[in-house]
């Protein structure tokens, strides 16, 4: 079956979830670091106020804060970290599959064009996306999801001894008393 958005659909750009667990906050969209200087500039040419945060870093030992950051993240625009600030959601216009439209589309982050693959082993369809959920699955038209995919995993590879997420201290008003704030090493996850 072929891949394609369910009609008025714009949840993977609305929804953000907690990943790992619920102490890390709700994350954004992946930003490579050499996507982040252009996701700026978009944001400056189409007179948006974004929030960038660290996402993944590294270091040598776990005694140092991380030196070297792999990723970074693209927070949403309301307080429990919804909503992708390039989402159109004010005028009106809809996108070719009838949802709202994104304002970047065609340079978006290599994150939203690898969606909706998820980096897992092996590489599988996020059951959260509509169309995974009604569909079930796809098997053609996710060429350029992949190849999307595996540059992001190309450039994430590392052999630093200490990966570290950051927490975001982003989320739902009710769980503030489990979200933390800052980086965070991976082995304690």
């Amino acid at each position: 079956m072929e891949f394609g958005c369910i009609e008025e659909c714009a949840d993977c750009c609305i929804q953000r979830e907690y990943y790992p667990n619920k102490q890390f906050g709700k994350i954004g969209v992946l930003i490579l670091p050499e996507e982040k200087e252009r996701i700026e500039e978009l944001a400056k040419l189409n007179k948006i106020e974004i929030k960038i945060l660290p996402r993944i870093g590294i270091s040598e030992n776990s005694n140092q804060s991380p030196t070297k950051i792999l990723a970074y993240q693209l927070m949403g625009i309301e307080e429990n970290g919804n909503t992708c600030p390039f989402l159109d959601t004010k005028s009106k216009k809809k996108s070719t599959h009838g949802g709202l439209p994104c304002k970047i589309y065609e340079v978006r982050p290599l994150a939203c064009s690898a969606y909706p693959l998820i980096e897992s082993t092996p590489i599988m369809l996020d059951q959260k996306c509509k169309f995974c959920k009604e569909c079930g699955s796809a098997d053609k038209n996710l060429e350029f999801e992949t190849e999307s995919l595996l540059k992001i995993k190309e450039s994430m590879q590392t052999n630093a001894a200490c990966i570290w997420r950051y927490a975001t201290g982003i989320g739902e008003q009710e769980d503030y008393e489990f979200i933390k704030t800052g980086w965070i090493l991976e082995e304690g996850i």
